[in-house]
């Protein structure tokens, strides 16, 4: 009897704290999609080329704010619109090329504000997100909040070679 070679994957090893410290080969654009509960924002990322193409990169940590789904929805307008524009423009703001530029760069806009281009992040280490923005993390109540704006983590849903994906209830600011 013949048996077949079998080529098993290779199993991961566990840093000493018992996480990965990065699952495998896996990267974050790998693992964001598979939790429902931000899937929209999981969506958005990959419209963004420069945040896509980040999120695949081995060499480049990141740690994503992903708002839940739920919040997403509790907003007073979609991402990618902004008052400004209406104001400027009227109802057809985003109707054309133009304006489906315009509505990029403000979704843009938006993921960039909640991209933190360092895994691990320390607590109460202040980090310029993508869009700008100076946030840090404190644990307040056995609760990790990002800050500015006391936004819950809600978990951290993965962490794997190029950085982790933490869950966040709310969203954080993306003014420009």
């Amino acid at each position: 009897m013949n048996i077949p070679n079998i080529l098993f994957p290779p199993s991961i090893d566990k840093d000493k704290d018992g996480s990965s410290g990065g699952s495998g080969d896996l990267s974050i654009s790998d693992v964001i999609g598979k939790e429902r509960v931000i899937s929209i924002f999981a969506g958005f990322t990959r419209d963004i080329d420069n945040i896509s193409k980040r999120l695949n990169a081995e060499d480049q940590n990141t740690t994503v704010l992903a708002p839940l789904n739920s919040e997403l929805q509790k907003l007073p307008r979609k991402p990618w619109e902004d008052p400004e524009d209406y104001n400027e423009l009227g109802a057809k703001a985003y109707e054309g090329q133009s304006g489906e530029d315009r509505a990029h760069r403000n979704l843009r806009r938006f993921v960039e504000a909640h991209i933190v281009p360092v895994s691990p992040w320390k607590e109460g280490e202040k980090v310029g997100s993508m869009g700008g923005g100076k946030l840090w993390w404190e644990e307040k109540e056995g609760k990790k909040m990002v800050q500015p704006g006391n936004v819950e983590v809600s978990s951290i849903a993965s962490r794997v070679s190029n950085g982790e994906v933490w869950i966040i209830k709310g969203c954080l600011n993306y003014a420009s």
